[in-house]
């Protein structure tokens, strides 16, 4: 690949913007997650596919996001729902195939939207070509390629467990040897202290790009640089090391928004990964916010109240540390995490204002916002029984808890809480029979609600929680001061109130959240209320409240104000 086809990389379809411009353009974006197998079925087989997405570009255009990331779509055997790549330079069959890909990143480009490919390289599936090399003998090319370690039988090389159970090392016996996996025991690790590994992934990234793709999340890139020996897996000694090659030999030569998934980064770590000179990535997901609602040192299935006063203290930490030296990624859901509005808002009576609230929240702060498919209707959690759970993780620990004499009742609790099929039920596009999201039978149960939330009953609707996050998304791309503001944390020590101030040097924007099911005073607003309304989640908000109503909140209710200065 010459230097100018890097650089035409990820610029297709007429998408303004590229290098030399000055800004990143996605600084100013608001990035939209699809889960393919679960978003639009275009053949009846039950499963979303790439020409079902093609055929929903109106609706993301019409939500006005600027990029779309999608969950895996390379060959895999579905191990972990694509998460396990067995060809990173084809399409899955169930998805479509290579063709379908390229169309939809034209279509897409027409409707001035990006792709952003999701790459697994960490591990990869025990059905990847490299592996089937690597295990047929110790001095085959790729047997290196992995991470192997001599042992016997029952006696593995340390204690380390794997996350999704059991331990991390595997017995394959024709070797009298043991491979890693962090995950999957069909989802090997692969080894990145061989440069044969580096160059390999290098490639395949160029050839993506060359396909005109617009970007890379990065699956648990935090985990490439393992040392087992050690029991390290996140933000190991030669993790940045590896990163700055790898950016350097593929990113930085095109036109590109890079995220980095990484559960163990700090606001320290973070500098580095999003540095602004574009070293490593664009920014990095961190999960320091999403992990409060969990008993201390135990697994997030060990469920705790939200501590409400922290969740502040750690947001607010990640919006002043990053400002100016490096870049925030804002989020609430995604396809391992459970709906926002289930677990933070409330599903049932205030299930439209929280959801509002909640959006406000996030996208009121500094960083790129993301926007996982259904949140912006509102879509919620679900409750089934556990033989029709898909997710790899759930039932795995299903099983082991059992086994370990938690009640079933607890167990289930846990799941409906915090089970990653929560995010991965069917979009829900209308009333109709399956939500308008497949005529077959659907590959996961569709939540039972979708007559009441979905799409249909919302765009073009006055008030629906799509307007209201189509209004959001257009006020981002409008007001500087939503991108470039310096963000101030405001009523501290308030159990009930999030309040914080955006500043630069022509505006001031004040975003005032009521968390809670309650009426909440806010002091702030007095002094407010003569300045713009941008938003509210009440559509009688800054209409003048009476006397007695001065000064409060409404349950969940949300606010955005803005002020000019001089």
């Amino acid at each position: 690949m010459g230097q100018g086809d890097w650089q035409k990389a990820g610029q297709k379809g007429g998408i303004p913007g590229g290098l030399g411009s000055g800004r990143k353009w996605w600084k100013d974006a608001v990035i939209y997650q699809i889960y393919p197998r679960s978003f639009q079925d275009s053949n009846g087989d039950g499963i979303g596919d790439l020409q079902g997405i093609i055929r929903r570009l109106d609706y993301l255009e019409a939500l006005g996001v600027d990029a779309v990331w999608l969950s895996p779509v390379c060959k895999s055997p579905q191990d972990d729902n694509g998460y396990d790549i067995s060809d990173y330079q084809d399409i899955d069959p169930m998805f479509g195939s290579l063709e379908d890909m390229e169309q939809l990143i034209a279509k897409a480009g027409e409707h001035g939207i990006r792709i952003i490919m999701d790459l697994v390289l960490n591990h990869t599936s025990d059905e990847h070509p490299w592996f089937l090399e690597a295990k047929s003998g110790k001095d085959n090319p790729y047997h290196d390629y992995y991470v192997w370690r001599d042992g016997e039988p029952g006696a593995p090389p340390n204690d380390m467990r794997a996350c999704f159970g059991g331990s991390a090392w595997e017995w394959v016996p024709q070797l009298g040897q043991y491979y890693f996996h962090q995950f999957s025991v069909r989802q090997p690790d692969l080894n990145w202290d061989n440069p044969k590994v580096r160059q390999e992934i290098y490639e395949m990234i160029g050839w993506w790009m060359e396909k005109g793709v617009g970007g890379f999340r990065l699956d648990v890139i935090d985990q490439i640089a393992k040392a087992p020996d050690e029991k390290i897996t996140g933000n190991g000694p030669m993790l940045h090391t590896y990163i700055r090659e790898l950016s350097r030999e593929t990113f930085q030569k095109g036109d590109l928004v890079t995220v980095g998934e990484a559960w163990g980064a700090s606001p320290e770590l973070a500098k580095l990964y999003s540095c602004p000179d574009g070293s490593e990535f664009s920014m990095v997901f961190q999960f320091e916010h999403i992990e409060l609602d969990k008993q201390e040192g135990k697994q997030k299935w060990d469920l705790a109240p939200l501590p409400f006063l922290k969740l502040k203290e750690v947001l607010n930490r990640w919006q002043v540390s990053l400002y100016g030296c490096g870049w925030n990624s804002l989020f609430w859901d995604n396809h391992d995490l459970p709906r926002i509005v289930s677990r933070w808002g409330d599903d049932g009576k205030y299930r439209a204002e929280s959801a509002k609230m909640l959006a406000t929240l996030l996208h009121g702060m500094q960083g790129t916002p993301y926007i996982y498919q259904g949140e912006e209707l509102g879509m919620t959690n679900v409750k089934y029984p556990i033989e029709d759970y898909r997710d790899i993780e759930t039932r795995n620990m299903y099983r082991e808890r059992v086994q370990a004499g938690y009640r079933e009742e607890e167990v289930m609790a846990s799941i409906y809480a915090k089970g990653r099929d929560n995010a991965r039920t069917p979009m829900q596009w209308d009333g109709s029979e399956n939500a308008g999201f497949t005529n077959g039978e659907p590959w996961i149960r569709v939540n039972p609600n979708y007559r009441d939330i979905n799409a249909a009953n919302q765009v073009g609707v006055p008030g629906s929680v799509f307007e209201y996050y189509r209004k959001l998304v257009a006020l981002r791309k409008g007001y500087p001061v939503l991108t470039d503001g310096r963000f101030k944390l405001l009523l501290e020590e308030d159990e009930k109130v999030f309040a914080y101030l955006r500043e630069d040097e022509g505006h001031r924007l004040l975003v005032l959240c009521n968390f809670f099911g309650e009426p909440a005073k806010c002091n702030l607003i007095a002094s407010w209320e003569k300045e713009t309304l941008l938003i509210g989640n009440y559509e009688d908000a800054g209409a003048g409240p009476g006397p007695e109503e001065a000064g409060i909140l409404r349950p969940y209710e949300a606010r955005m104000y803005l002020a000019k200065k001089g």
